[in-house]
């Protein structure tokens, strides 16, 4: 039954249509829209309107909450383009700082802001303008450089927040500034550093009197007006120095603006790093925007030196990127760059050849090291170019973050879904064969286990690498406990075994190994199979086998070893082909065993065997003819290989001949 619309919930419901208009129009307070939804939510249940109504005031909301966040961004922006017009036209120093302390302050809506700068007679930093302050021992505090937020603050050359400045033990207090702080009501404070020349040169520091913390845009905005600060500050120095003749005055004019075109050319590329990053650019993208503004080369590597991003201004004839390799002949001054920039938080010059320097600096992502950026520039950097390098590396690290978030997503469900297929406690199958078909693998048709083992912690690299070079699409994989597994039909098991050899050999040479199983018809055959190659591994490391995919049907003489559960089939198989040579030596001292597997291992050479175990090639084939006696020909192929395996398994474990009897084989290995 259709419940027909009254003409009076028309009327109300047009005027609240009309309402939310004007409050949209006019930027109407928070209480205005709760007042209209709580209109809304009273109308009756059974209101053909209202929940058009309510979709309708949540919407307003929702362009409100946009253009809130978009006026921010403007806003930020601005006030960087009105700190360079600032600068650029030559305002006075307290003028300009306290221009400076009031954007920022306004632009991040906070209650109190002041600017300090380093004196050095007096070792410490104190205020030079202040904003908002209702306490006049805030205009005149006085900071030492190992006290409060300032000790942090000169010590990483970076931001630093605190909701609560007077109950943080991070760093040390000092009695004085908590008293005026007492006073002031201040509860958070966020502090950036004016860096000239890798020199703290002063701070710049917003509070609120309540609990607050600060978005990273804002400490963005907050470090450019630092920036611009420093730049004043420095200039101003300048140009006290000129006063003294006027030759020197203008030389300081013309440096004034220069620095004044750099820093509008920096506020222009953070607005447009700014700009791609809020329309989820590709970190190709950004790379190239970041070649273009600095006019050279980049690169971005991950954390085993692997290019993963480049880029190159139009018109770039450089050849530093192009002949970068991971452990090329600059590898040493770049790992040397690379500890100076993770230390002091900045970017650094690595080295220098074919006419080029080459930059670099850390990317970080959070708390995370995600990589490195190079850049290679025909040109000299000045400071201001080097800092919006370096602000590009935070975008970076930004876009990489975002990458590596979405990344571990996928990976957990494909990691949660192997494990569940390898768990001897399966789920239900029906389930798990959904959940595999989503990932391209169907378990309904024959599947093949490959399991590979580098015995180092790259290989969970490795299967990053794997997921970001896309080469292996449709197969499930991931490290689990130290081993790279990989299931996939059986039908591409060729193919994904040729794959990663070429990506094992590539990233850690012939230092690993690893087995590809029979086909498995039913996915309940699974876990057992995983178990079973698993013991394979190690049986195969003490062999020697390196460097090589092992199928498990080239395996079949260690079958018994990793295949069965039985200790009496491992018994008996050895006792069938070396149990007589062991007998032997027990009873008589003898070493028929150690000969043999010497003379084996010399490709059955009896000359380099004699050579290996110090003793005449005559005693070596006295011996040789003694073992045949006992374990039997080994003129054919097989027979030979197996006495040889069997020889090779027996010393491997771990016991010497004549340590125990011949019916006490080993009972692992």
């Amino acid at each position: 039954m259709t419940h027909a619309v009254e003409p009076a919930e028309t009327d109300a419901s047009e005027r609240i249509s009309e309402e939310l208009i004007q409050w949209l129009h006019r930027a109407g307070s928070s209480e205005e829209i709760a007042a209209c939804l709580a209109r809304v939510e009273a109308l009756a249940e059974d209101s053909a309107r209202k929940p058009d109504l309510l979709e309708l005031v949540r919407m307003a909301m929702a362009i409100r909450n946009r253009l809130d966040l978009q006026h921010q961004r403007e806003s930020g922006m601005l006030a960087v383009i009105e700190s360079a017009r600032d600068l650029s036209g030559r305002l006075d120093l307290p003028e300009l700082l306290a221009t400076v302390v009031s954007r920022a302050r306004r632009l991040l809506g906070s209650q109190v802001a002041w600017l300090s700068a380093y004196d050095a007679g007096l070792d410490a930093f104190h205020v030079l303008t202040a904003d908002g302050a209702l306490s006049r021992g805030t205009g005149e505090m006085l900071a030492g450089r190992d006290l409060g937020i300032v000790s942090v603050v000169v010590k990483t050359r970076l931001p630093f927040t605190t909701a609560d400045y007077l109950h943080d033990t991070r760093f040390p207090h000092d009695p004085q500034l908590d008293v005026t702080f007492r006073e002031e009501g201040i509860a958070a404070v966020v502090g950036v550093p004016l860096l000239w020349e890798d020199e703290v040169i002063g701070l710049l520091f917003v509070a609120d009197r309540y609990h607050r913390t600060h978005t990273a845009h804002h400490i963005s905005i907050l470090s450019t007006l630092a920036t611009h600060a420093a730049v004043a500050i420095k200039n101003a120095m300048a140009f006290e120095q000129t006063h003294a003749a006027l030759r020197s005055a203008e030389m300081a004019h013309a440096q004034l603006e220069r620095h004044a075109l750099s820093v509008q050319s920096a506020a222009e590329a953070h607005d447009q790093m700014t700009t791609l990053l809020a329309k989820g650019a590709t970190l190709a993208t950004i790379c190239q925007s970041v070649a273009q503004i600095m006019q050279g080369e980049v690169l971005v590597l991950d954390e085993v030196g692997q290019t993963i991003g480049r880029g190159a201004a139009e018109g770039y004839r450089g050849q530093g990127a192009s002949a970068y390799r991971p452990h090329g002949e600059h590898s040493e001054a770049l790992a040397r760059a690379l500890g100076d920039s993770r230390r002091i938080g900045r970017s650094v010059v690595a080295y220098g050849a074919l006419g080029e320097t080459c930059r670099l600096i850390t990317v970080i992502g959070g708390n995370d090291v995600l990589g490195t950026m190079l850049l290679f520039s025909a040109a000299a950097l000045d400071e201001v170019a080097i800092r919006t390098y370096e602000r590009c590396a935070s975008i970076v690290g930004i876009v990489l973050l975002s990458r590596e978030r979405a990344e571990a997503s996928q990976s957990r469900d494909l990691s949660s879904l192997l494990r569940s297929l390898l768990s001897p406690r399966q789920d239900d199958l029906h389930l798990l064969g959904d959940r595999a078909e989503r990932f391209g693998v169907d378990l309904s048709r024959p599947t093949s286990l490959l399991l590979l083992e580098t015995r180092t912690p790259e290989t969970g690299y490795l299967a990053r690498w794997l997921r970001s070079a896309q080469v292996l699409p449709d197969i499930l994989f991931d490290e689990v406990d130290g081993v790279l597994t990989v299931l996939c039909a059986t039908t591409r098991a060729d193919d994904v075994r040729r794959t990663i050899d070429s990506a094992a050999r590539q990233h850690f040479g012939a230092s690993f190994l690893g087995v590809v199983s029979r086909p498995i018809a039913q996915p309940s055959e699974i876990p057992a199979l995983h178990a079973s190659l698993r013991r394979a591994l190690p049986v195969m490391a003490r062999v020697g086998m390196r460097g090589a995919l092992i199928g498990q049907n080239e395996m079949a003489l260690y079958s018994t070893l990793f295949e069965t559960h039985d200790q009496a089939s491992l018994h008996a198989y050895l006792k069938s082909t070396i149990g007589a040579l062991v007998a032997y030596d027990d009873k008589r001292g003898s070493e028929l065993v150690a000969t043999l597997l010497a003379y084996f291992d010399c490709n059955q050479n009896a000359k380099a065997a004699a050579e290996r175990l110090g003793i005449h090639v005559n005693t070596i084939r006295q011996r040789l003819a003694t073992a045949e006696g006992l374990a039997g020909h080994w003129g054919n192929a097989l027979r030979a290989l197996e006495i040889h395996v069997s020889l090779r398994l027996w010393v491997l474990s771990g016991r010497s001949v004549g340590d125990v009897p011949s019916t006490d084989l080993p009972s692992t290995v």
